[in-house]
């Protein structure tokens, strides 16, 4: 192989995973717009519909997107901005697991407008489904 199609094989190759990343990371930013507006559903519409989708927290598992959204209704009033705040995402880190799965390391903020702000680190799987990337895994501190 020549060096010329060497270099074009890995440009070839480095492609999806650029554009895979870019479709992740436009996702991330869409959910993080929903949860800022107010609506879990669209926050929520990131995860797959798997019922073995999982939110690891402090106090255990959860399960299936209709328990995570339970768990978010009890934590946070998405009818009031000052106790849901406003949600950014910065990515730490990506990284493919194989040709239809990735993983995301990013840092959530949460600003909320009283100025206070809570921030912490989040890794996602995500998992390539008709629909589009989904979140398969997700632990949150």
């Amino acid at each position: 192989m020549t060096m010329m199609a060497f270099w074009a094989a890995v440009a070839v190759a480095a492609a999806p995973v650029a554009s895979d990343r870019q479709t992740i990371e436009l996702a991330m930013q869409a959910t993080a717009a929903a949860w800022s507006k107010g609506d879990l559903d669209g926050f929520l519409r990131i995860y797959s519909e798997d019922p073995a989708t999982s939110f690891v927290t402090s106090t255990g598992v959860i399960r299936g997107k209709a328990a995570m959204r339970g768990m978010y209704l009890k934590a946070y009033s998405f009818d009031d901005p000052a106790k849901r705040g406003a949600l950014s995402f910065a990515t730490l880190e990506f990284r493919p697991l194989g040709r239809d799965k990735a993983l995301l390391i990013s840092r959530y903020t949460l600003r909320y407008p009283d100025a206070k702000t809570a921030t912490g680190i989040t890794s996602v799987v995500f998992s390539r489904e008709k629909a589009g990337w989904r979140i398969v895994a997700d632990h949150s501190s």
